[in-house]
């Protein structure tokens, strides 16, 4: 019978598998009910914990059709380390780069409950890691790098296979840049209006120079704000389009208040 696969974001049991201890009947609707759950949805390999039963129960399909089944299956030894792009039915057709073991040995019983091992490496290893993975309430997502796994979590949260190039995040470091500007900004502004209390010309003077080099600071960071911008822009494919009218606005806003600010202190400051 075929079976629904359960997939996110139904949460899956946190309880490992449980060992089979009857070969029986029950066990082998299981495994049949795995075998036509796999063929109607083509898929590769199937473990009972993903169409929701706890029992210790894995099939992979070999490409001449027939199944591989693994009872009671137990990791025993592994070698080498491989990096691949995987995908499992929970995630539908979401992809993540995982780090696997390259070579795994395995024990495990068939249907008439006699002890078996296997060795596997490549594609078939990979296959038996995640597999396994559910016979303890996991999948994927537990062996992932904590960059790997937040852009997993992105693609979780848009339903899609975006990289980190296909969004659009909500800061940027070109931000640090415009903060950088309006607090010089905000100091030369206030340089001017303290000018109002000073009488002293020599005091005066300095105060000037400090708001034409403050003047020429400023104009040279939004120059750099714009350049970065746009380079931070064409990372993110998304933004590419959205934010460049917001860049070139900030830019524009941002020169006009430096204008005005030196006009301003070009007035209240009497050395000027």
């Amino acid at each position: 019978m075929i079976k629904e696969i359960i997939k996110y974001p139904t949460p899956l049991s946190i309880e490992f598998g449980v060992n089979v201890r009857l070969f029986n009947e029950e066990l082998f609707t299981l495994i049949d009910d795995l075998k036509d759950t796999i063929n109607e949805n083509n898929l590769q390999a199937l473990s009972a914990f993903e169409i929701g039963d706890y029992h210790n129960v894995i099939l992979i399909k070999n490409g001449d059709g027939s199944f591989l089944e693994l009872i009671n299956p137990s990791l025993i030894t592994h070698s080498g380390k491989i990096t691949t792009q995987e995908q499992t039915a929970y995630y539908g057709e979401l992809t993540a780069e995982v780090t696997r073991f390259e070579k795994v040995s395995l024990v495990y019983q068939d249907r008439e409950a006699k002890n078996c091992s296997l060795q596997a490496e490549g594609d078939l290893a990979i296959l038996l890691q995640r597999k396994l993975d559910y016979l303890f309430g996991a999948t994927f997502i537990q062996k992932l790098s904590k960059d790997e796994r937040e852009k997993f979590e992105l693609k979780l949260e848009y339903g899609t296979n975006i990289g980190i190039k296909d969004y659009c995040p909500t800061t940027f470091f070109r931000d640090k840049i415009l903060k950088a500007i309006n607090f010089l900004m905000l100091l030369m502004l206030g340089i001017a209006l303290s000018s109002l209390f000073i009488e002293e010309k020599s005091i005066l003077e300095s105060m000037w120079e400090y708001q034409s080099y403050g003047f020429l600071v400023v104009f040279f960071l939004n120059i750099c704000y714009f350049f970065y911008a746009q380079y931070e822009g064409k990372k993110y494919i998304s933004c590419t389009s959205c934010q460049i009218g917001n860049i070139i606005g900030t830019l524009f806003i941002s020169l006009i208040k430096l204008t005005l600010l030196y006009v301003a202190s070009y007035i209240l400051i009497p050395s000027s």
